[in-house]
């Protein structure tokens, strides 16, 4: 068990790596089943290039990445600077940057998840309740929301567990700050940098995988409950 017994900043890597991931996956849940329904349902000048740049995190290094994101939402940035001065809201070198940076990472995981979970739904099904009268905000909510339930489950975990191994694009964006953005990820790889540090580097790797290996399993869980529900 003394394993396991994690110093206070250990457990603050730990507490935060959660909570940088469970606000990465739920502030781009809405914009990512925004953008699945328009690449699954529309045809529009621009698909092709919306769709690669939605990807694009998938094939570039992080390190890229995190330097976009340095140069566009820090202090200095464009949209940084206009942040910082209209509502007070900082991003770079905080632990809301981290987050920004998991969600960019995770976006195109959750994005395709959901997308073939729409494109999956029978649209037979929208057009009937269309017939009966309901709008598509109702046709939506009503009827493709809760089929396509089981994709946006796991494109939510899948996002989730990216956020919580991601290093490259955070470190590049918000450094290795312990107590502020210092992640699971970060502090194994500060750990490994100095003498002595890998038993406390070994320990956070178990818990790193021992914690992406429960949301997997239970995004499994979770998706085949939801599926189940809606074949009742």
């Amino acid at each position: 068990m003394d394993f396991f017994s994690l110093s206070p900043d250990e457990w603050n890597a730990v507490g935060l790596s959660v909570k940088v991931a469970a606000v990465a996956m739920v502030a781009s849940l809405p914009v990512a089943i925004a953008v699945a329904l328009l690449l699954a349902r529309r045809e529009f000048w621009g698909k092709s290039l919306l769709n690669g740049v939605v990807h694009l995190p998938l094939v570039l290094p992080p390190v890229v990445t995190g330097y976009v994101l340095l140069l566009t939402f820090g202090r200095r940035g464009l949209v940084g600077s206009f942040l910082a001065d209209a509502f007070g809201l900082v991003f770079s070198f905080r632990w809301t940057g981290a987050a920004l940076a998991c969600a960019v990472m995770g976006f195109p995981l959750m994005v395709r998840a959901i997308r073939l979970s729409v494109e999956a739904v029978d649209t037979r099904l929208e057009d009937a309740a269309s017939t009966l009268g309901a709008n598509p905000l109702w046709v939506f909510l009503t009827v493709t929301l809760p089929l396509t339930l089981p994709g946006i489950i796991a494109g939510m975990i899948l996002s989730f567990a990216k956020a919580m191994g991601e290093f490259g694009a955070t470190i590049t964006f918000v450094s290795n700050i312990p107590g502020e953005t210092q992640t699971l990820p970060t502090a194994i790889y500060a750990y490994t940098q100095v003498p002595g540090g890998d038993p406390q580097a070994l320990r956070l790797t178990a818990i790193s995988v021992m914690i992406s290996l429960a949301a997997l399993m239970a995004s499994e869980v979770l998706a085949r409950r939801a599926g189940q529900r809606i074949a009742a």
